[in-house]
């Protein structure tokens, strides 16, 4: 479980940066859309690589027979990656990911209570729905300063 939470939390630093550095490109060259195009190239690339290196390659074959709404991840990756990027240089990156954030707690706790798309079933108990209170006030108080 330490490593789970060791990698969850480096891909947590690494969304602002991503928002940040592809903010930045968009704006350099003119063009949200393209730096989003350009970081989705790379993106494939590398993710190519380490299912060339890593067993998985044959799980290809197996992409036809799984359900259609599942592929609708890649157009949510998208809208998050074009969004950001275009919204990021006007808003703020912190503004942008912060409610970012909120909108995660908010589809979190709806995917674990009732076990969404396979997800792992987690109740939305008084002392979970308090925490993710918390945390949202958190959010919200970064947004006041």
């Amino acid at each position: 479980m330490t490593q789970y939470a060791a990698i969850m939390l480096a891909a947590g630093i690494g969304v602002p940066i991503l928002a940040a550095l592809n903010a930045a490109l968009g704006k350099l060259i003119g063009s949200p859309t393209t730096a989003g195009v350009i970081l989705f190239a790379i993106a494939f690339a590398a993710s190519v690589l380490v299912m060339m290196l890593f067993p998985g390659f044959e799980a290809l074959s197996k992409v036809a027979q799984a359900p259609k709404h599942l592929l609708l991840a890649g157009v949510l990756i998208a809208f998050y990656v074009l969004s950001i990027t275009h919204v990021a240089p006007h808003f703020g990156v912190g503004n942008a990911v912060f409610f970012v954030l909120l909108g995660q707690l908010i589809s979190t706790a709806a995917i674990d209570h009732y076990g969404l798309f396979g997800a792992q079933i987690t109740p939305l108990t008084w002392m979970r729905a308090g925490g993710i209170a918390v945390m949202a006030v958190g959010v919200a108080i970064t947004q006041l300063a």
